[in-house]
């Protein structure tokens, strides 16, 4: 049966006419056709579509909408700001840490959670925060640089 459901998406006030128990991944692509989130593995293993809420990353195929009723949901089409691509976007665009771009928002918001807890990670806590991401390309050398280069960038700030 479905319900209003309101929430904060990408610093807008929406609100959805759909079942409680339906993914917000599949509210994000066909209700708000919002497609930055990817369905990868739809079990929550691959990180294709990840999705900060309250700016942690979640796997957005195994959060219900219901469960954000009321909380602040970012997609990959809200990080940028004013025109402006967040440095983990650029970063990645400039280490070339994107091959055939599906992962890579994902990744993204990812990172940004991770930079989020811990601004100034050594490379191995990257590894360590990101391994549960999967990149079937190869580019998680260049993603980790990608990581390390905006956390230069923002300078711990944890933007």
């Amino acid at each position: 049966m479905a319900e209003s459901i309101a929430f904060t998406l990408n610093g807008k006030a929406v609100r959805v006419n759909v079942a409680r128990d339906r993914t917000l991944l599949w509210v994000l692509r066909t209700e708000l056709g919002l497609t930055g989130a990817k369905f990868g593995c739809g079990e929550g293993h691959c990180g294709c579509c990840s999705v900060l809420v309250g700016k942690k990353s979640v796997r957005s195929c195994n959060v219900f909408i219901g469960d954000v009723e009321g909380k602040d949901v970012v997609t990959i089409e809200g990080l940028a700001k004013d025109g402006e691509l967040h440095p983990l976007q650029k970063a990645f665009m400039a280490n070339d840490a994107l091959q055939c771009g599906f992962c890579t928002p994902g990744m993204i918001l990812t990172a940004f959670s991770l930079l989020r807890d811990n601004p100034q990670p050594t490379r191995q806590q990257i590894v360590d925060g990101m391994e549960q991401n999967l990149c079937r390309c190869g580019a998680h050398a260049r993603i980790v640089k990608a990581v390390e280069t905006a956390a230069a960038e923002m300078k711990g700030g944890g933007q």
